[in-house]
């Protein structure tokens, strides 16, 4: 008789993955971000009023849209491009990967900044191809599954204001005309960078300083949790009204007071997780052998401790985008970019009027994109939850 070995279960974190996103409400959050991660990368594609490809009747052919692209719309889709490429090879070790998104990252930024230099403004306005095509000058254009930029204000057509949703505006058009479905899809970008970005900025100083805090102990340790406390009387949404009231408004400065002023609750969980992790035996092993300090702290200890982290972070990314959206519906957003924060403030009108399009679309919007990282984070702490597992298993 042969005896049948057991199967690898794999590392600890892939054994965490696949347990997380076993569960149907993970499945329904991934679904969900994924949605919303692709309108955001390619937005520009899917709701612009620049033509794919157009052909005058002089018999010229253009692609106005290429040539109005972005310098981070064109990093973005190279981004998704060799990110596709990359989980594409078999056998690749997932350190190669991730070097390799980060060299293509790094070499993007200054070639398309270089590179790609669209018009500063629209000759004639987004209208200019709907005077063409009303003069008979078009020949042929292939235009995005939705013709309307976000700021197309339509302002050939005054009769486009505030119109209900429809069989040419799916989703209405806002008071001054724009289309909110346009809008929404691009809001999408806004709310992924503010969410990631600053959650992100707070997980590496949460998990540094946690760090720090929990292996030495002693007076590092004091000193952490006065620097700890000291944040955590920091009021973030004053600090953030306070900015956008004295300097000009910038959605990377948002975002860096956001994770400037939320690390603290990762820095506790990760000193915790330190606290405990520094007397196991694997660490006081990797001592005895002689590891540099690096090693021992973010090959060993750090893959044991994150998981709690990252549950966190699952709510924070959440936490982040509703920051940006309050402050945008307060009025105190980014200046003519699209969000849906600032979208909501438009339902209710200056004459009173409530328009039910304006206020239900993006409110959904908000809703669906926290409450899938909610899911997440909710199936990531039982993925990771010892007590759950043995329940499971009784």
């Amino acid at each position: 008789m042969t005896e049948h070995k057991p199967k690898p279960r794999g590392t600890y974190t892939r054994q965490v993955i696949a347990g997380t996103f076993s569960r149907p409400g993970a499945k329904v959050g991934l679904v969900c971000i994924t949605v919303i991660a692709f309108c955001a990368v390619f937005g520009p594609l899917l709701a612009n009023s620049h033509p794919y490809v157009m052909k005058t009747t002089d018999g010229q052919i253009s692609f106005p849209l290429l040539k109005y692209l972005q310098p981070s719309d064109v990093i973005l889709l190279t981004l998704t491009a060799a990110g596709v490429i990359v989980l594409l090879i078999p056998r690749w070790p997932a350190r190669m990967r991730w070097l390799t998104m980060f060299g293509v990252l790094i070499a993007s930024i200054p070639l398309c900044y270089a590179l790609v230099s669209p018009p500063i403004a629209v000759v004639g306005g987004f209208e200019k191809y709907r005077q063409m095509e009303a003069d008979g000058k078009i020949d042929w254009a292939v235009y995005a599954p939705i013709p309307y930029s976000p700021t197309d204000r339509l302002r050939d057509q005054p009769e486009a204001r505030l119109q209900a949703p429809g069989s040419k505006h799916w989703f209405g058009t806002e008071t001054d005309g724009a289309d909110v479905l346009s809008r929404m899809i691009h809001a999408c970008r806004i709310a992924l960078a503010v969410g990631f970005i600053a959650t992100g900025i707070a997980l590496i100083i949460g998990i540094l300083l946690g760090g720090l805090m929990g292996y030495f102990s002693g007076i590092i340790d004091l000193l952490g949790m006065r620097l700890v406390e000291i944040f955590e009387a920091v009021p973030q949404l004053y600090l953030l009204l306070t900015f956008v009231a004295f300097f000009p408004r910038n959605l990377y400065i948002m975002m860096a007071i956001i994770g400037l002023t939320s690390w603290t609750g990762y820095a506790r969980f990760t000193r915790a997780e330190f606290l405990k992790l520094r007397q196991q035996d694997f660490v006081q092993a990797a001592k005895a052998c002689g590891l540099p300090l690096r090693s021992i702290l973010f090959r060993h200890m750090l893959p044991n401790g994150v998981a709690p982290v990252l549950v966190t972070a699952s709510f924070g990314v959440a936490s982040a985008i509703l920051a940006e959206a309050f402050l945008s519906f307060l009025g105190l957003g980014l200046v003519d970019e699209p969000s849906w924060g600032q979208m909501l403030s438009q339902a209710v009108g200056a004459a009173g009027g409530f328009r039910w399009w304006i206020a239900t679309f993006p409110g959904m919007a908000i809703f669906v994109t926290v409450f899938a990282y909610n899911l997440i984070g909710e199936s990531l702490r039982d993925a990771i939850d010892p007590h759950l597992k043995k329940s499971s298993q009784l």
